[in-house]
C-alpha cells in the first residue's frame, strides 16, 4: 500500500491541558469550591502527575480568571460574589446576542435544527427532574449557538464564560429554576430564531439573561 505523504503522526495532547481540563470540570460541577487552594501536592498525587504539568495547568487556569495567584500564599479558585454573577451575565448578553446576528446571517434554519438536540435533552431532563443534565444541556445549546456563528474569537470568549457561568450555578444557586419554565423559555428562543426574528430574538436573550441573574 502507498504511502500518504499529506498525513502526520498524531500528537498527544500535552499533559497540561489534559490536567487543566479535569481540574475545569472539578471547579465548574464544584468539587473543587470558590476559595478552595490548588494544593500541588495534593492534587498532583490525586491526578498521578508530575509538578511541572500541573504548575502549567494552574497558570491556565488563572489565566482564564477562574482561579487566582496570591503571592506567598498559593493558588485559589476564584470566589464569586453578586457583582461577578451581574458582569458574566452582562458580558454573555453581548457575546451571545453577537453570535445570533452572526447566525441570522449565514443559515438560522440549520442553526435551529442543531439547537433542537440539546433542547430535547433539556426538556428530558426537566421531566425526570434531573437537573444537574438540565443544567449540563442547556451549557450545550448556547454552546451550540456560538458555535455556529463561525466566530473563533467569540468561541474563546465564550469558553471562559461558560464555565464561569457553571461556577455560579453551582455555587450561589440557593434554589433551582422551574425547570419546566427553562425548557419553555429556550424554546422560545429556538423558535424566534427558526421565524429570523432579530429584535425579538435579542430582547428575549437579554430577558433570558437577566433573568437567570435575578434568580442567582
Amino acid at each position: 500500500m502507498a504511502e500518504v505523504k499529506s498525513l502526520r503522526p498524531v500528537k498527544r495532547e500535552p499533559a497540561a491541558i489534559a490536567i487543566a481540563a479535569q481540574l475545569t470540570q472539578a471547579i465548574m460541577d464544584g468539587t473543587l469550591p470558590p476559595g478552595h487552594q490548588l494544593g500541588e501536592a495534593d492534587l498532583a498525587a490525586q491526578l498521578g502527575v508530575s509538578r511541572g504539568p500541573l504548575r502549567e495547568a494552574m497558570q491556565r487556569l488563572v489565566q482564564q480568571g477562574i482561579a487566582v495567584s496570591e503571592p506567598h500564599r498559593g493558588v485559589f479558585v476564584t470566589k464569586l460574589d453578586e457583582d461577578d454573577v451581574r458582569d458574566i451575565y452582562f458580558a454573555r448578553s453581548a457575546m451571545e446576542a453577537a453570535a445570533c446576528r452572526l447566525v441570522l446571517r449565514q443559515d438560522p434554519q440549520r442553526t435551529a435544527d442543531r439547537l433542537a438536540k440539546p433542547h430535547r435533552a433539556m426538556a428530558t431532563a426537566a421531566r425526570r427532574g434531573n437537573m444537574a443534565q438540565l443544567g449540563a444541556a442547556d451549557m450545550e445549546l448556547h454552546q451550540t449557538l456560538v458555535r455556529e456563528s463561525g466566530s473563533r474569537r467569540l468561541a474563546r470568549i465564550a469558553e471562559t464564560l461558560f464555565v464561569e457561568t457553571r461556577m455560579c450555578l453551582s455555587a450561589l444557586t440557593h434554589r433551582h429554576p422551574d425547570p419546566q419554565a427553562m425548557v419553555e423559555e429556550h424554546a422560545a428562543l429556538i423558535e424566534v430564531l427558526r421565524a429570523e426574528n432579530e429584535p425579538l430574538l435579542l430582547t428575549l436573550l437579554e430577558a433570558h439573561m437577566q433573568d437567570a441573574v435575578d434568580r442567582l
